[in-house]
């Protein structure tokens, strides 16, 4: 969780309604492959077997099989919604929230 607020990413153009694709440095995972599947929030951070975040939208998946670290603030999910191919993106870490 660290690398992924330290580290600097941006929005992949394979982003789309269902989810805001990265591209950066990967995050590493404990282990390979996927979960038990479980519920998926609007905002969560997923990470896929190849590491690099994504946040879910407006139609993202009801439920997902891979590692979720975080949320997405609903006031900060619009902007990223509307972020074009490139745009920097910057994860900061909120405690007690």
């Amino acid at each position: 969780v660290d690398r992924l607020a330290r580290d600097g990413y941006r929005v992949s153009p394979a982003s789309n309604r269902i989810g805001l694709r990265t591209e950066g440095p990967a995050v590493a995972r404990a282990r390979g492959g996927e979960l038990l599947s479980e519920g998926m929030v609007l905002g969560a951070v997923q990470i896929p077997p190849d590491g690099q975040p994504v946040v879910f939208l407006a139609d993202h998946p009801t439920t997902g099989g891979y590692p979720v670290i975080g949320v997405v603030p609903a006031t900060d999910l619009a902007a990223a919604a509307q972020a074009r191919p490139g745009t920097p993106v910057r994860f900061v870490l909120l405690r007690g929230h």
